[in-house]
């Protein structure tokens, strides 16, 4: 490859790093164009750890022929188990423990080397390969992603020619720092969405950070709490309490999530969420799915944890609508982007009301009223309650009891919600 191919390369990856090229187009387009340019390529893999709540790392290949294989692939922790094991036999950890940046594999002396995956590679009929490790400086490091890993293979049996090995060394840096780019807006969106809530994880990604800046919507919100999860608390060791509250907050969020609402905070055994949206109708509609989607997670959950000997529960939900504030609430030191205003307190009220009724839902009168005609049907009135700091009195409703014993009745509100 001469010099100006490989810094017509080197610019590619730089302006398509810019423009936020996903990772698995900038294998395929760095290959492709390493190809073109006289590098014998057979295959690639590149990977990198990440910042994410299941996955430690996501990696991306490259081949010449077609496989089964995708180019993009997600893996979970290397600590343990078979993974573990495979990691301590690969190329990369044998480069970390040396202290080498890179290393030349043949593949046909796998049987020697003993490396994983190269016994692969043998199999689809790579002969030689390359591997490296990019190490970051201190500074550029985030948790775990330290290092960008990488491979390249050739079929032929005399390996790569000194001038592809010295072409490579200068191009998988630029690659490399082009993938860190994309690997770090991935990090960032991704703990947004984890710590924030999703819509308001896409708020300050798009800039909305300044203190003050909110707006003024009208959204269906959403409180839930555990019944009695202080007293299980109180019972339980304490290395049961985060899995047990863990348990229930997957059960309300993934249900929040499928109904399209957002969560907004996790407070203890807390969840406050909103559904939005210019059909306001649909958002009650939408909120009462979620609900009868929690309680049947919960159904499995318990049934889980009562086989596991492990403590249940239940839950309490409230369901309000109203307008409130939603934007960046703090300091400049620290702030919190979410919802505030008096509907925000008068849904928590809400959902403590349902322990002094035996239900374990209420539901406002300004939800009830604001329903289709057939979603009104399967509400009734548990009677008139002031709310504690609230002014004035309303009639809360709760889901027919009918819902929980007769089976036509039961049918006709699922109906109802998967309409």
């Amino acid at each position: 490859m001469e010099a100006t191919q490989r810094l017509e390369l080197m610019n590619w990856l730089v302006g398509q790093g810019l423009t936020g090229l996903p990772e698995n187009e900038l294998i395929r387009g760095f290959c492709e164009r390493a190809r073109a340019g006289g590098i014998d390529l057979s295959r690639g893999l590149v990977f990198i750890d990440t910042l994410h709540p299941i996955f430690e790392g996501r990696g991306f290949r490259w081949n010449d022929a077609a496989t089964n294989e995708t180019d993009f692939f997600e893996y979970g922790s290397t600590s343990a188990g078979e993974a573990a094991d495979n990691w301590r036999r690969s190329a990369f950890f044998h480069m970390l423990e040396h202290g080498l940046d890179e290393i030349e594999i043949c593949v046909a002396d796998i049987e020697a080397r003993g490396f994983s995956i190269m016994g692969d590679l043998a199999k689809a009929g790579h002969r030689h390969c390359i591997a490296m490790v990019h190490r970051f400086g201190e500074a550029g490091t985030m948790g775990q992603m330290d290092c960008l890993y990488s491979y390249w293979a050739t079929r032929r049996d005399d390996g790569f020619a000194p001038f592809e090995l010295a072409a490579l060394r200068d191009l998988v840096p630029a690659l490399g720092l082009a993938i860190k780019m994309a690997a770090q807006v991935a990090i960032s969106r991704t703990l947004g969405r984890v710590y924030l809530g999703r819509d308001a994880a896409e708020q300050v990604l798009r800039g909305r950070i300044t203190r003050g800046v909110s707006d003024w919507i009208n959204a269906v919100l959403w409180f839930s709490d555990l019944r009695g999860s202080t007293g299980i608390s109180e019972k339980i060791g304490p290395d049961e309490i985060i899995p047990f509250l863990n348990d229930y907050a997957e059960a309300s969020i993934e249900a929040i999530h499928e109904a399209g609402g957002d969560v907004l905070k996790l407070m203890g055994d807390g969840v406050l969420a909103m559904f939005t949206g210019e059909d306001i109708v649909a958002a009650r509609h939408r909120a009462l799915r979620a609900e009868h989607r929690f309680r049947s997670n919960m159904i499995a959950l318990n049934a889980r944890r009562e086989a596991e000997g492990r403590p249940v529960t239940t839950a309490y939900v409230g369901l309000h609508v109203g307008e409130v504030f939603y934007g960046n609430i703090g300091s400049d030191e620290r702030l919190d982007f979410t919802v505030v205003g008096p509907a925000v307190n008068e849904v928590s009220r809400i959902a403590s009301m349902c322990s002094s009724v035996d239900r374990p839902l209420l539901a406002s009168e300004a939800f009830q009223k604001g329903l289709d005609a057939a979603g009104r049907n399967h509400l009734v009135s548990t009677g008139r309650f002031a709310l504690r700091g609230i002014g004035g009195a309303q009639h809360l409703y709760t889901l027919d009891p009918d819902i929980a014993t007769d089976a036509a009745a039961a049918g006709k509100y699922e109906r109802y919600l998967a309409g």
